[in-house]
């Protein structure tokens, strides 16, 4: 541990004086940046545009009109906590009892309560207990526990990761990778369908990414675990190692993040 702290300082240091860094002191300060769902790190290190859609503004619009409204997986409650506006009931979910503790903690001031339930699990609500159902980047998907806890008339809203995003970085590492159709927008409006729901709007975008460095790689490797699953530096290190020499001698990787924004609500009223 101590070898590595002491490296990614060293790679900060070289960072801060304009000093080419080796690919063992980026790996050194990757591996030293905590595990969680949070990517300030890699501001100035990497970047992604975002959806022509700005699901943010979309949220808070639609929390402005509710009554009661659920946000599904929320992580650390960031988006709801930024909300201008909140509804007279606001809940959420989350499974990772880091972000669990952060949520609560932002939301606890406007009123807002976080329950502890794992992704794939049951929602602990009442059927028809929400007008308002959010979700951003869900990991599971269960369309029926959605269109039970929905109002008659109630709106789902989720902003959600396309088939095959930032594919070029998993092909990097393990090959040419089929793309899996599991997160496939069509996948999502038929699942939504057979719950009983009305798709009334579905867009699609895919947008460029860049990484700057073999560091913005790996954080972002040990965060979005299923783009390169059972990722470990060792076990990549030569892939890594090949990709650090692309970038230093032809400049930043570049991927395409695949997003699509889909609404869906339950008949009634």
């Amino acid at each position: 541990m101590a070898p590595e702290t002491g490296r990614a300082e060293a790679a900060r240091s070289a960072r801060l004086r304009g000093m080419p860094r080796t690919f063992d002191d980026l790996v050194a300060e990757a591996l030293a940046v905590p595990v969680g769902w949070d990517f300030g790190w890699l501001a100035g290190r990497a970047t992604e545009a975002r959806p022509w859609w700005r699901y943010a503004r979309l949220v808070g619009k639609r929390m402005a009109g509710a009554q009661a409204a659920l946000d599904i997986q929320t992580g650390a409650g960031e988006l709801l906590a930024g909300l201008p506006v909140v509804p007279p009931r606001l809940a959420a979910t989350e499974s990772w009892p880091p972000n669990v503790a952060l949520a609560r903690q932002r939301l606890a001031p406007v009123g807002g309560t976080v329950v502890e339930v794992a992704d794939d699990a049951d929602l602990p609500f009442d059927d028809a207990s929400f007008d308002l159902v959010t979700c951003r980047h869900p990991t599971v998907l269960r369309w029926p526990e959605i269109a039970r806890v929905l109002a008659p008339g109630g709106s789902y809203l989720s902003q959600q990761v396309g088939a095959g995003s930032v594919r070029e970085l998993t092909d990097a590492l393990m090959g040419p990778q089929p793309v899996s159709q599991v997160r496939a927008a069509a996948r999502a409006l038929g699942g939504a369908e057979a719950a009983g729901l009305d798709v009334v709007a579905l867009h699609q975008q895919s947008l460029p990414m860049r990484f700057d460095d073999i560091a913005a790689v790996i954080v972002f490797l040990r965060t979005v675990i299923w783009i390169v699953p059972g990722f470990d530096v060792e076990r990549y290190r030569d892939r890594l190692a090949a990709l650090h020499e692309q970038i230093s001698a032809h400049g930043p990787f570049r991927a395409t993040s695949e997003r699509f924004l889909i609404e869906a609500r339950r008949p009634g009223r």
